[in-house]
């Protein structure tokens, strides 16, 4: 959990500053772009308002102090060209010329850029004709372009610094919640184990007592009492202090390969009798000779709270069916059962710690538990567990990867 906190919050602190970083490179970018057009725009307005005389390098001092090629072309009445402004390199090259002014003319618009020319224009009408300036934009997309390259390898070096510093604050940041939550599970787990001894002394006094009063005297009712309360007492630190001892990692299982297979039959046929008592009916399809690698006690605990899970929460009448199957390297074990749906907001936190479903789905017999350490096995074997609900059935569906000899 702190690794997951930890990362969470190196996560919200990276996305932050990428999007201050993005959000001022946008603005620099935009703002660089703006007063390079504004600089070819002011040469463009000048080329077409002056005459041949006053034209002499409108391109010098605009656009940021550099000089940019520019070259103006006049149109008369009987569609004859001049060429004059001479700082285009291709002043020569009349083919050329004639070429970009057939393309402004054939756009149709005032003004625009020919891309493949790399010429931005102004078009006007004059007294003799029309007036088309055009201004050499290479240097201003190399210079957009070397500023994107720029921002990015900026922007690249800032983050990782950045993500070094804050790995390393995160790790202060969540000492104090880290060391908060172990005394935490070191206390649930030491309650726990304190509370062992005393609930077997009692659950043995319970046993004791009802042997020497008799099944039929009042005081054996209290007797009784005690013992199912004890009962459930014991039930509910045996949970607390498996996953007590999962969060600390005190106890791993002890993987071995073991058939899936027959583990899921034996632990039907224990339900069996459990499942006619409440009136319903236990089906099953097992596929032969599934192979894992895992603890059989922990598989086995893990069946077994899916399948009590279902018998708990089934209507009289009702169908349960248990299925385990290959899919692909996986096995996948699937326990369904009918009745109420769950709804879809209450599906996610079926896996918390003591979370209870609403009060059609609430058992008296149970502490929210069980859930939780079938979520805790199936992540010590490597495996995954999810629900599924909807108005045909109820759906735990638990996927353990193959034993490598088996897949």
């Amino acid at each position: 959990m702190i690794r997951k906190l930890r990362w969470k919050f190196i996560a919200i602190n990276m996305l932050f500053v990428t999007t201050v970083l993005l959000a001022v490179f946008l603005s620099v970018f935009h703002a660089s772009r703006a007063n390079l057009r504004n600089g070819s725009a002011q040469i463009l307005q000048r080329a077409v308002q002056e005459d041949k005389l006053g034209l002499s390098h409108p391109g010098k001092g605009e656009g940021g102090g550099m000089q940019l090629p520019y070259f103006v072309v006049e149109i008369y009445g009987d569609n004859s060209y001049r060429f004059y402004g001479g700082t285009y390199y291709a002043m020569d090259d009349t083919d050329t010329l004639q070429q970009i002014v057939d393309t402004c003319l054939a756009s149709g618009e005032d003004s625009g850029v020919l891309s493949q020319y790399n010429l931005r224009y102004l078009r006007a009408d004059t007294s003799l004709g029309t007036r088309i300036a055009f201004v050499d934009v290479s240097l201003e997309k190399s210079t957009l372009n070397s500023l994107v390259v720029s921002s990015l390898q900026i922007g690249a070096v800032a983050l990782a610094v950045f993500f070094f510093f804050s790995y390393l604050f995160s790790g202060l940041a969540t000492r104090p919640v880290e060391k908060a939550w172990l005394e935490q599970r070191r206390f649930i787990s030491d309650a726990s184990h304190e509370l062992k001894t005393p609930l077997t002394v009692i659950l043995s006094s319970a046993d004791l007592l009802s042997e020497d009063l008799g099944e039929q005297s009042r005081e054996a009712q209290y007797v009784d009492n005690i013992r199912s309360e004890g009962e459930r007492m014991k039930k509910l630190v045996e949970g607390m202090l498996t996953l007590a001892r999962s969060d600390t990692m005190q106890q791993k299982p002890a993987l071995e390969a073991l058939d899936l297979s027959d583990l899921t039959m034996d632990a039907a046929l224990l339900f069996e009798p459990v499942v006619y008592e409440k009136g319903l009916e236990l089906t099953y399809q097992v596929d032969e000779g599934v192979q894992v690698e895992g603890d059989r006690d922990k598989l086995r605990q893990l069946i077994g709270i899916l399948l009590d899970n279902a018998i708990k929460y089934s209507p009289q009448g009702e169908k349960i069916a248990l299925t385990l199957t290959k899919e692909d390297k996986h096995a996948r074990l699937q326990v369904e059962n009918g009745g109420e749906p769950i709804p879809s907001e209450q599906l996610g936190h079926l896996f918390e710690r003591f979370y209870r479903a609403d009060s059609s789905r609430t058992d008296t017999t149970g502490f929210g538990l069980g859930l939780s350490i079938a979520q805790t096995i199936a992540q010590e074997h490597k495996g995954t567990i999810k629900a599924e609900s909807d108005r045909r059935s109820t759906r735990f569906i638990v996927t353990l990867p193959l034993h490598h000899a088996a897949r």
